[in-house]
């Protein structure tokens, strides 16, 4: 793995009215690898998510994007450093009035002047890639909780990004489906060199997916390392939080 930075996000302060988010946040996203971003319910941990895409802006810091700090872009501008990324919404956000085919295809259609015939290419390609040949004509309420999931993927993946988002991928799933989507996580990142980072609670999938986890506590990350450091790490709020000794808040 390379260690070129893809992401660099910079003492950043973020805070929404008197509840303060992030306070002084930092954090180098390598090329390539899979970082998941630990800590508790009300952390900032998807707020991070929405600074990356430029959904949120911090009220001071950078966060640089391949080289370009999108905090002071306008929203045209945001519109290209977008498309380099995909993103797994929590509940996989499909539309339910369009089928599983418009569902894929809709990032395609809105963003690309691509002919019909390559879209429905690209969109057969991505469902097989999810291991899902085949549901096109489905209705996102003919499929079941995992099944969404991998659908939200297969069109995460339609503009063939180079950074992957995953917003609590494996929240309300049974363990089959949380094997399959950890699973597929990491089948991204090895065929197609993807970089993700990955915002959960689940402490097992992290260590499963995980290149680097990254810990955020009390408005900070307090921790960057590997598995195995993290494991290791002497951080007692970390510990705790790793071998389950904390409660859902961050306290």
């Amino acid at each position: 793995m390379q260690d070129e930075i893809i992401i660099d996000i910079k003492d950043v302060y973020k805070s929404f009215g008197p509840k303060e988010v992030h306070l002084g946040l930092t954090l180098s996203i390598k090329k390539g690898e899979n970082i998941t971003v630990l800590g508790g319910s009300g952390s900032g941990k998807s707020v991070l998510l929405k600074e990356i895409t430029g959904l949120l802006k911090p009220e001071s810091g950078d966060v640089i994007v391949e080289g370009e700090n999108i905090v002071p872009m306008e929203e045209t501008d945001l519109v290209s450093v977008r498309k380099k990324m995909g993103m797994l919404f929590q509940g996989a956000a499909l539309f339910d009035s369009l089928t599983v085919e418009e569902n894929v295809a809709y990032p395609l259609r809105e963003n690309t002047k691509m002919p019909e015939n390559e879209i429905r290419d690209m969109v057969a390609r991505n469902l097989e890639l999810v291991g899902l040949p085949g549901i096109e004509d489905k209705m996102p309420s003919d499929l079941s909780g995992g099944m969404k999931k991998r659908v939200g993927l297969a069109r995460a993946m339609a503009m063939n990004p180079r950074i992957l988002l995953y917003d609590e991928p494996t929240t309300g799933l049974d363990p089959p489906n949380i094997s399959r989507i950890n699973q597929l996580i990491r089948s991204m990142q090895a065929q197609f060199g993807i970089t993700a980072v990955i915002i959960t609670h689940d402490v097992k999938s992290a260590f499963e997916i995980s290149d680097r986890i990254a810990f955020l506590y009390h408005g900070k990350i307090i921790f960057t390392g590997t598995v195995d450091e993290a494991e290791k790490s002497d951080i007692e709020v970390l510990s705790d939080f790793i071998h389950g000794r904390l409660s859902g808040a961050d306290e």
